[in-house]
């Protein structure tokens, strides 16, 4: 597993358009909003080619992005790749035939899913979030792949919490596939 997979002039840059949001959205909370990067064409432009590159890298025919701000990055990504986006959503959010992945919250659960029709056998299925903490949803995406007949081709956040366990937790998932975080706090 990979760590960090963009130029140090690109991390700098990407580093200097997330701003931090202290008490949010609870006391003691230092909240990673990303909306500045969002808005700067430069660094957006640069997010998005560097998740190019690794598509490239991994082989991928298709991309997933994880709701919400996963479906912001890795749409870009998608189209400048030429290959097919698919949303992994919340339970509820889809219409038609879906698969469906349950995973452990702090308190309690939570469900994802995925349009049966999207996935299949010969795909080969770049993750793409925004930031990794717990890595509960990514490894719920990642048995939602592989439960369509698809293979995991890799993992990539823009940025990774490494106070939290969500490598750790996604190690056994992974199953050998690359995980890549642009930025690790």
């Amino acid at each position: 597993m990979t760590t960090a997979s963009c130029t140090p002039e690109v991390r700098e840059l990407l580093l200097s358009r997330i701003t931090d949001v202290v008490d949010y959205p609870k006391p003691g909370v230092v909240f990673k909003d990303i909306t500045p990067l969002l808005a700067d064409p430069k660094a957006f432009g640069a997010l998005t080619d560097t998740l190019v590159e690794l598509a490239g890298r991994y082989g991928a025919t298709k991309i997933v992005g994880l709701e919400a701000r996963g479906f912001i990055l890795a749409a870009p990504v998608a189209v400048k790749a030429g290959i097919g986006f698919i949303p992994v959503r919340k339970a509820g959010k889809l219409p038609g035939a879906t698969l469906a992945q349950a995973y452990e919250l702090e308190y309690g659960t939570a469900e994802i899913e995925v349009h049966a029709e999207d996935l299949s056998a010969g795909d080969r299925v770049m993750v793409i979030d925004d930031v990794l903490a717990t890595g509960g949803t990514a490894e719920a995406s990642l048995e939602l792949i592989r439960r369509a007949g698809a293979e995991v081709a890799g993992v990539a956040v823009l940025m990774e919490l490494s106070f939290l366990p969500g490598r750790e937790k996604l190690s056994g998932a992974l199953a050998g596939a690359p995980l890549d975080a642009l930025i690790v706090v």
